[in-house]
């Protein structure tokens, strides 16, 4: 009796850890009726199945990644490109993916690099080397990974991300590659300088007529201001002849004076009866 107890015990103990499973919040579940998927949308904790009935299988929700050796790829020129790449990605439907890959994640990666390979292989079919090294690398991942993420919903598989970890030539085509790049930038910088030398040229002319402009104004206003002046003068001039012209007649004699004889070196012969003596000889007796 008590052994039928113990072996009561150990089958209802088996039973209930049968009927009994756990999701971690990292994982998908799928939920099996004889081969037959009757529920996949398990939220994390513990959930009920019938044992020997149900069967579950689980898969991580964690982003994968697929680190891919060189692949040989061609360019539009029939070149050669050494191309290592890597691959991110995850599973999104668990019914999808369970039905079109077995659930087996190798058969997803298989099939989800080949995907990728094919777009690159296309994209890289489109460009040039130089394209392809230095210029459009950017548009070339985006264009291979909106193909290739279409193709990877039909497998339950989102692709997160494609990226090139490096590209590698063979020797005659890096030499060929080099030598374009330096022809390009050699290009440029001629543009460049052609460019700054004609800039420099407008700057220079334009300098140099506003320098004109600012001489020509300068000396029209010193003409004007030299004009001005000299028309006071000869007012102020006109006015003291006017109001005692005796003493403006001595004013002027003493400027002649001084302008002719205030150097040692001036000789001059003259009549001292002359009007240039006229103010030197008049002497009033005290």
């Amino acid at each position: 009796m008590k052994n039928l107890f113990i072996f009561l015990l150990v089958a209802v103990f088996v039973i209930i850890s049968n009927s009994l499973f756990t999701v971690d919040e990292r994982e998908y579940a799928l939920k099996f009726r004889f081969g037959e998927i009757i529920q996949s949308d398990y939220e994390p904790g513990i959930h009920f199945k019938f044992p020997f009935v149900n069967n579950v299988n689980k898969y991580p929700k964690r982003i994968l990644t697929i680190n891919n050796p060189q692949e040989l790829f061609l360019t539009a020129e029939k070149k050669n490109l050494f191309v290592d790449f890597f691959i991110k990605w995850r599973i999104a439907n668990t019914t999808d993916y369970y039905r079109s890959t077995g659930g087996d994640e190798l058969v997803a990666a298989q099939r989800l690099l080949e995907n990728v390979k094919d777009g690159l292989r296309s994209e890289f079919a489109k460009r040039t080397v130089v394209e392809v090294v230095s210029k459009e690398r950017r548009e070339l991942m985006s264009g291979m990974l909106t193909d290739a993420a279409s193709n990877a919903r039909n497998l339950g598989i989102e692709l997160v991300d494609v990226r090139v970890k490096r590209i590698e030539l063979s020797d005659d085509v890096s030499e060929s590659v080099y030598n374009r790049m330096r022809q390009e930038r050699a290009r440029i910088a001629s543009e460049l300088r052609a460019e700054g030398s004609e800039e420099a040229t407008v700057i220079r002319a334009e300098a140099d007529r506003t320098r004109t402009e600012i001489l020509a104004n300068a000396n029209r206003d010193s003409q004007i201001i030299r004009g001005e002046g000299d028309a006071t003068a000869a007012n102020v001039y006109a006015t003291a002849y006017n109001e005692d012209r005796e003493f403006y007649s001595f004013y002027r004699s003493i400027q002649a004076y001084k302008a002719s004889i205030g150097t040692s070196n001036d000789i001059l012969v003259l009549d001292s009866e002359g009007d240039f003596f006229k103010y030197l000889n008049n002497q009033n007796p005290e």
